[in-house]
């Protein structure tokens, strides 16, 4: 009887599921893991002094927990899934508020916690899908007729996040949240002198940070580099633009390239020039090409949906991926500051699979054509 009913399940969860969105998501993901491999077994061989396939293995690892997590986000019921992101959104906040007091810190910032019995992880790469839920949910509150009301709530919501964040510090995830916000509440049908008015104002507050307050001070190192390049403080930068440059359209080839080996983390903060170097640009826009076929599909299901916070909350996810992907190919272009921001799916980096898997999950559930157990 049970096995019957399991296997209702599986095939009612099978009929329903986008397979084509499944399909580009488990593409992503596949892609991420060959690319960790031939990319990171010459950095485990350097620091562990032997042919180890370390940070392959690890990547590896997290890709299982991953997309296990992605099947499971993907069958829950939409309103267990709701009312579940709600508590899991409490409960990463307060990870993210022992960041600052228990945090381990890694070159001049605290953003991961290690308790030891876990991996380290950074919470707000956890906590990021859950903001796109609650955000979403408060915006739709049936109760609270008013608008703006609503609007209001989720700046009281959003905003300890924000300050967290500088805390750590943490710009480059304090603007992704700030973009995920304004477009969520954009889309609900915000005023838009209200909606231009947080804008300038949440701008001008990062800006004074940067400006004024000497823990920020790397930020405005980082853009003086970016602005001007002979200032001497853009090795990174310049050693990503120049593995792409060295690249070409078709690559240098498999375990030909040297990035990995003149640039910490490389495998992390740069991988699109590391991909860039070994396979050429070809492969990038291929890679582009996916995200933005990824976005299509889940923006047709949006048009047609009838449930506002199904929308939003949708709309909050591809609005995430293709912010994160932007800022993280714009810096190794050359186009944006440093910011260290992984590349959703590819990265290496057990928070960043971690997050994209749950983004995916909830993308794929609220995706299906309709829900029957």
């Amino acid at each position: 009887m049970l096995k019957n009913k399991l296997f209702e399940s599986y095939y009612d969860w099978w009929k329903n599921i986008d397979k084509i969105i499944l399909l580009l998501i488990l593409s992503l993901f596949l892609l991420g893991l060959f690319f960790s491999f031939v990319s990171t077994s010459i950095i485990a061989s350097d620091k562990l002094g032997t042919n180890s396939y370390y940070f392959f293995l690890k990547h590896f690892v997290f890709i299982c927990v991953g997309i296990s997590l992605l099947f499971l986000i993907s069958f829950i019921e939409r309103d267990k899934l709701i009312y579940v992101s709600l508590i899991l959104f409490l409960i990463c906040t307060f990870f993210l508020i022992l960041v600052p007091f228990f945090g381990v810190e890694v070159k001049g910032s605290k953003r991961w916690l290690n308790f030891g019995f876990l991996p380290r992880f950074q919470p707000i790469e956890i906590l990021k899908p859950f903001i796109i839920i609650t955000i979403g949910f408060l915006l739709t509150l049936k109760n609270i007729k008013n608008l703006y009301v609503r609007f209001i709530l989720s700046f009281i919501i959003i905003l300890p996040i924000i300050l967290l964040l500088m805390i750590q510090p943490d710009i480059g995830q304090s603007i992704l949240v700030i973009i995920v916000w304004l477009s969520l509440i954009f889309i609900s049908g915000v005023n838009l002198f209200l909606f231009f008015s947080s804008f300038f104002i949440l701008g001008g507050f990062v800006s004074y940070l940067i400006i004024y307050i000497p823990k920020f001070s790397y930020i405005k190192l980082r853009l003086i580099s970016f602005l001007n390049p002979s200032s001497g403080n853009s090795y990174q930068s310049d050693k990503a633009s120049e593995a792409i440059i060295n690249g070409g359209l078709f690559g240098k080839g498999i375990g030909e390239g040297t990035l990995n080996t003149k640039v910490p983390e490389a495998h992390t903060d740069y991988i699109i020039s590391v991909i860039s170097e070994e396979f050429g640009a070809i492969s990038i826009i291929l890679i582009m090409l996916i995200y933005l076929f990824l976005s299509f599909k889940v923006m047709k299901i949006i048009d047609k949906e009838d449930n506002n916070l199904i929308k939003l909350i949708l709309l909050g996810c591809v609005v995430l991926i293709l912010m994160q992907t932007f800022i993280h190919v714009g810096v190794n272009i050359r186009i944006l500051p440093t910011t260290g921001m992984t590349l959703p799916y590819l990265s290496n980096g057990g928070s960043s699979i971690i997050s994209t898997a749950i983004i995916s999950g909830i993308i794929l559930n609220f995706t299906k054509r309709k829900i029957k157990y």
